[in-house]
């Protein structure tokens, strides 16, 4: 039986890395991003897609996770969990497997400081850097131990009703963790669409003033991160993935973010599309990946079925 556990800190990076659509080559603002037709994109309510078609040899399984939420509004239904059942293998966004794995949390942690001995001080005003200090010792974060990791890691501490002790604690869960236990459970192995490195590049893609300006930002804006956060739990329990993308794609901030976010998005989806058909190609799968990627015409959805795969929903919207 295996006994090791991820750290909560580490999940709550974790939930950064593969929840957020900003992540992407420097270069990619100057690439044209190719919409499929409208057509395409999916309309119905779902977080659950069956893959079918092409060259697929057994129905494979999409399913769009939110990274966080609170125990008392996380569900499956008995669709997931069949379909998780059948599956013969779980595909996540990173390899979770690899977040029990000592040496991949230490890269981790490495790959979540700026670079050049660069801290929070250097990057804002001794009044916002005070500010941010006095919100970070409210939530029994001391900044001195924090100010040198990446301003968005941060921000993640910033954003929603959550703390470092809620995964522990079963205040919140995790879709992600959660499906991981359960393919150790049934003995399904595990795989990534992107690797570790490759997300924690991607973090000096956005220069860190931009970064901290989010984060200056965020906490300012005081009370409405956590609605925001309420308002995307409302959407992804009432499995509205169009939106939950039309919510990612209307948040924009000051400090330049709105510049990345769009290709950000996109640009990860087409890289996933080759991979995804070559996995579920050689074995039934399971697909867990943020509902965020799920719709649209560049979504996950549609650029499958521009390849030639049939999706079809099979979860409906359900609470429980």
């Amino acid at each position: 039986m295996n006994t090791k556990r991820t750290n909560p800190l580490l999940v709550l990076f974790l939930a950064f890395f593969i929840g957020l659509a900003c992540n992407s080559p420097k270069d990619a603002r100057a690439q044209v991003m190719e919409k499929t037709p409208p057509s395409l994109a999916p309309k119905e309510k779902a977080l659950l897609w069956e893959i079918s078609g092409k060259d697929v040899k057994k129905v494979s399984y999409l399913y769009g996770t939110i990274h966080m939420i609170g125990a008392e509004d996380f569900f499956l239904t008995p669709d997931t969990k069949k379909a998780f059942g059948e599956a013969e293998q779980v595909a996540f966004e990173i390899n979770m497997e690899d977040m029990t794995n000592m040496g991949a949390q230490m890269s981790l942690l490495m790959g979540a400081m700026m670079n050049d001995g660069l801290s929070l001080k250097d990057l804002i005003s001794e009044e916002d850097y005070k500010f941010v200090d006095a919100y970070f010792k409210e939530i029994g974060l001391p900044l001195f131990l924090l100010e040198r990791l990446k301003p968005m890691l941060l921000t993640t501490f910033a954003s929603g009703d959550m703390s470092p002790g809620d995964l522990s604690s079963g205040k919140m869960k995790s879709y992600e963790m959660e499906f991981m236990e359960m393919a150790k459970s049934g003995e399904k192995p595990m795989m990534g669409l992107e690797t570790v490195e490759f997300q924690l590049s991607m973090f000096d893609s956005i220069p860190y003033k931009v970064q901290a300006n989010m984060l200056v930002e965020t906490l300012k804006a005081g009370d409405t991160g956590n609605d925001d956060f309420k308002d995307m739990v409302e959407l992804y329990k009432n499995q509205d993935i169009s939106g939950m993308l039309t919510m990612f794609e209307g948040e924009e901030t000051e400090g330049g973010l709105g510049d990345y976010e769009d290709l950000l998005l996109n640009s990860r989806n087409r890289n996933w599309i080759p991979i995804m058909g070559a996995t579920m190609k050689e074995k039934q799968t399971f697909f867990a990946v943020g509902a965020g990627h799920l719709g649209g015409e560049s979504g996950v959805i549609a650029l499958l079925r521009k390849e030639g795969y049939t999706l079809k929903p099979v979860s409906t919207p359900s609470k429980k």
